[in-house]
C-alpha cells in the first residue's frame, strides 16, 4: 500500500467495517477481459481467515468464470463522504475500502450450500437459521471466496 498512513491493521476494525457492509464486488480474469460483478455477501472469520459467500444462477459468465478463473480479486468499499472545497483540486473524501485476492469455487455439498446460505442471510437480515428445500438447494449456485490476501484502508 502506497499510502501506509492510510492502512488499517486492527483486526476488529476490519471485522467491523466487513460486518457493517453489503456488496462485494468480485473481479475476474476473462481470458484477458477483466469482468467485475457486485455482489451481496456473508462472511466467516475464522483462524484469521475471511470466507465470503454468496449465491447465484447455475449459468451465466460469473458462475463459468468461477470455474475457469477462480483466482479472482475483490473489494468492498464504504463509509463515503464528499468533502467539498472552494477549488476544485481541494475536493476530496473520506472513504474505508478493503481490497484482496482468494479463490473462488462453487460449493457442491448440500449441507456447506445451507451453511453459506444461512451466512449469508445472516448478514443481510440478521437471521441466522433458515429453512431450504430441496429444490431451493439444487437450484441455486452457492459460491465460496477463501481470502488469500487482504488489506484495507481509510481516509
Amino acid at each position: 500500500m502506497r499510502r501506509n498512513d492510510r492502512e488499517i491493521t486492527d483486526k476488529a476494525l476490519i471485522e467491523q467495517f466487513i460486518a457493517k457492509e453489503q456488496i462485494i464486488r468480485i473481479a475476474f480474469n476473462d481470458n484477458g477481459d477483466l469482468y467485475i460483478v457486485p455482489v451481496n455477501y456473508g462472511y466467516i472469520y475464522e483462524n484469521e481467515k475471511y470466507i465470503f459467500y454468496f449465491h447465484g444462477a447455475k449459468a451465466g459468465r460469473k458462475y463459468k468464470l468461477s470455474k475457469s478463473s477462480p483466482n479472482v480479486g475483490f473489494e468492498i468499499d464504504g463509509v463515503y463522504e464528499l468533502l467539498e472545497a472552494d477549488v476544485a483540486c481541494d475536493y476530496s473524501a473520506k472513504f474505508q475500502s478493503v481490497i484482496g485476492t482468494g479463490r473462488l469455487s462453487i460449493v457442491e455439498d448440500d449441507e456447506e450450500k445451507i451453511k453459506g446460505l444461512n451466512t449469508f442471510m445472516n448478514h443481510i437480515s440478521g437471521k441466522s437459521e433458515w429453512s431450504y428445500s430441496k429444490e431451493m438447494v439444487d437450484a441455486v449456485a452457492v459460491f465460496r471466496l477463501e481470502v488469500d490476501k487482504l488489506s484495507c484502508k481509510s481516509k
